[in-house]
């Protein structure tokens, strides 16, 4: 969004703004296709300027290797640089695979230069996060934290999949599952 030329057809049109749109889960992609396609034709290619579906890399440990793979920040939702008015509303609600438009059900609400700004520079999950493929029972070493260089036993994995509880010599410790590397 720091490009000049942008800003200027910001500032040009005061009505354009960011809009999240909710999408079923997984078709995240193809609703960005749909809508690329009538960004493209004649009807909407002054009403619908950028879609994008937000991810950030993850560093995930499986087998002992390092792979970066992208993840979708928000599931579920996608991002549209548009115009609202009746007609783009109706064509972006319409589009296979689009529930709906955050916001009351008419008036889709943009997110706020400072919240988009924020989404497309990728700084929504900060750093490169890492992510271990683990599950219960296997044998883990915890990689930092008060607790760095001890090894355990995980016991349990919470249903978000982000903390594990290992149990070292008797004493189970809640971790986040960042912290643990397979031994």
């Amino acid at each position: 969004m720091a490009d000049k030329e942008e800003l200027y057809l910001r500032q040009a049109n005061p009505h354009r703004a960011w809009y999240v749109i909710h999408t079923y889960s997984g078709y995240e992609n193809k609703v960005k296709a749909n809508l690329e396609r009538l960004m493209h034709s004649a009807s909407m290619s002054e009403m619908i300027f950028n879609v994008v579906v937000p991810v950030e890399n993850e560093i995930e440990m499986k087998d002992g290797k390092e792979k970066v793979v992208p993840r979708k920040v928000f599931p579920g939702y996608v991002l549209v640089d548009m115009i609202v008015d009746e007609h783009s509303w109706y064509v972006v609600r319409n589009t296979t695979g689009v529930t709906g438009f955050v916001g009351s059900e008419k008036h889709p609400i943009p997110l706020t230069a400072e919240e988009a700004e924020r989404i497309l520079s990728g700084s929504v999950g900060g750093a490169l996060k890492r992510r271990t493929k683990v599950s219960v029972g296997d044998t883990v070493r915890i990689s930092s934290g008060a607790f760095e260089d001890y090894a355990g036993k995980i016991t349990s994995i919470d249903s978000s999949g982000l903390r594990v509880q290992v149990d070292v010599e008797g004493t189970p410790l809640d971790v986040e599952i960042d912290q643990v590397e397979l031994i």
